[in-house]
């Protein structure tokens, strides 16, 4: 066993988009398990938006990243030296090891997994903390009901094609939202999506409403919310009575503190937005999936049979190499990634 590693740190808070500059690859000692404790060997490393977050140094529902500290991630690793009863090297597990290639962590904070279930990166994204937080988000806050139409944007993103397929199943008529014709395609061909229209192919929200009301014929019931920006503009003003808008991410708005970078100069104001809530009756419920993962087993015991059926299908977009992770992410916050983004560590 070698007696270093390598980790990925925060160099430097980002102003506005983050750049190489805001990040150190540094090698140092390899970490011993205390007792209760194993050392993991990192194999995939998990790439989501909320990282963006940890980087500021803002008011959270969690602690930022400390300038200096290894980036916080999600990933699954093998168990090489184990202190527990629990586990024992070979063992394969997930838990929040960072951007790192080895790391020490309590035994009972860590998940072994079942590889009848799938894939190990499926626990990373359509198995993980995104396939779930799509599907709590849905089934708790948008109470889909059969008939319904639902709009979801970063509809190929491993939140939004779980949002899509869950609804489809239930019998929604689901329209995505997504960067790109190549992305379109996917959610049509792949998630099974009704339609999918390409943000970037509007200059406005105005444009991009008139073209979801070719898509959304019967107006808009739920509206899951990943993006803000100019895409919750072209939706909020087609929202039937009684719509329900579960919001889990405002990408559109990440690197500017939430303050609205990038959004049309006709985006809706305060004011307008709430009448919009409060004379359709909207139901608008933002929720932290961390909160909530007392249901992830009941979760799993529904999604994880139709993904191994295949009535639930997923993406993987892999990078190599730790190195590469800050790379990886840059194109991950601008649309760049195609499915779950994953990067490969060993």
């Amino acid at each position: 066993m070698t007696d270093q590693m390598q980790r990925i740190v925060l160099a430097s808070r980002p102003e506005g988009s983050p750049t190489d500059e805001n990040f150190r690859l540094e090698t140092v000692d390899m970490p011993t398990p205390g007792e209760g404790e194993v050392l993991v060997k990192v194999l995939y490393l998990s790439l989501d938006p909320y990282m963006r977050g940890r980087m500021d140094d803002a008011k959270s529902y969690a602690a930022p990243v400390p300038v200096g500290g290894t980036m916080e991630g999600g990933a699954v690793g093998e168990v090489i030296a184990s202190n527990s009863d629990s586990l024992k090297p070979g063992d394969t597990v997930f838990g929040m090891f960072g951007w790192a290639s080895h790391a020490v962590q309590p035994a009972k904070l860590l998940r072994k997994l079942d590889p009848a279930q799938g894939p190990v990166t499926a626990a990373l994204g359509v198995l993980g903390m995104p396939g779930f937080t799509g599907w709590f988000g849905l089934m708790e806050h948008g109470r889909p009901k059969k008939g319904e139409t639902l709009v979801v944007a970063a509809a190929t993103g491993p939140v939004g094609s779980m949002v899509g397929q869950i609804a489809r199943l239930h019998g929604l008529r689901v329209v995505g939202i997504a960067g790109g014709p190549e992305k379109c395609a996917m959610a049509k061909e792949v998630y099974g999506f009704d339609d999918c229209l390409d943000h970037r192919a509007y200059d406005t929200a105005s444009d991009l409403r008139k073209a979801l009301k070719g898509a959304c014929p019967d107006g808009i019931d739920i509206y899951f919310e990943n993006v803000g920006g100019k895409v919750l503009d072209a939706v909020l003003p087609m929202m039937n009575p009684h719509g329900r808008i579960p919001i889990c991410g405002m990408i559109a708005w990440y690197d500017a503190g939430g303050l609205g970078a990038g959004a049309a100069s006709e985006s809706l104001t305060g004011p307008r937005i709430w009448r919009s809530i409060l004379v359709n009756f909207l139901s608008v419920n933002g929720f932290i999936i961390s909160n909530h993962f007392d249901r992830y087993p009941e979760f799993l015991k529904e999604v994880a049979p139709r993904v191994a059926k295949g009535e639930v299908a997923f993406v993987e977009d892999i990078a190599e190499g730790l190195e590469n992770a800050p790379a990886a992410f840059f194109s991950m916050l601008k649309g760049g990634n195609k499915g779950k983004q994953i990067v490969k560590i060993a």
